[in-house]
């Protein structure tokens, strides 16, 4: 119980963290700043984790239901600190710094780690249990 408490608390924060990159997206395309940086995979980045934040947020009251997309938030999570950490390698080998890198490399370690280390467990299905058909919208 204490597991699942301390998921809960996780959740909320992770999901609050990357729901707020809605205000920066929104900042961002309010005034037009990724036009003067020619970065156009900014905001698509930003949209992304901001769904993303969202769907941890659904998640909070039910975590074992939604093992998946806590999942996801943990290896998206790792995966964007592993690609952070290899362009921050290439920027030092060119003689160059990433603003802000380590903080933003640990930063995503940790949430993709702490999301791993508290997954609900699978719910296997008893032995000799029928598999149920898959349930789609009522017609």
């Amino acid at each position: 119980m204490k597991r699942e408490r301390a998921l809960q608390v996780v959740l909320v924060l992770v999901g609050l963290f990357y729901f707020f990159w809605g205000y920066l997206l929104f900042d961002d395309l309010w005034h037009s700043r990724w036009l003067s940086g020619h970065s156009d995979v900014m905001p698509m980045f930003l949209s992304l984790n901001t769904v993303l934040g969202v769907c941890l947020l659904v998640a909070v009251n039910q975590p074992a239901k939604h093992r998946l997309m806590i999942a996801y938030g943990a290896w998206s999570s790792l995966a964007h600190g592993f690609t952070m950490t290899i362009m921050s390698a290439q920027a030092v080998a060119h003689g160059m710094h990433r603003k802000d890198s380590p903080q933003d490399i640990v930063i995503f370690g940790v949430i993709g780690v702490t999301l791993l280390a508290l997954l609900p467990a699978k719910q296997a299905l008893p032995a000799g249990a029928p598999i149920s058909e898959p349930r789609f919208a009522e017609r």
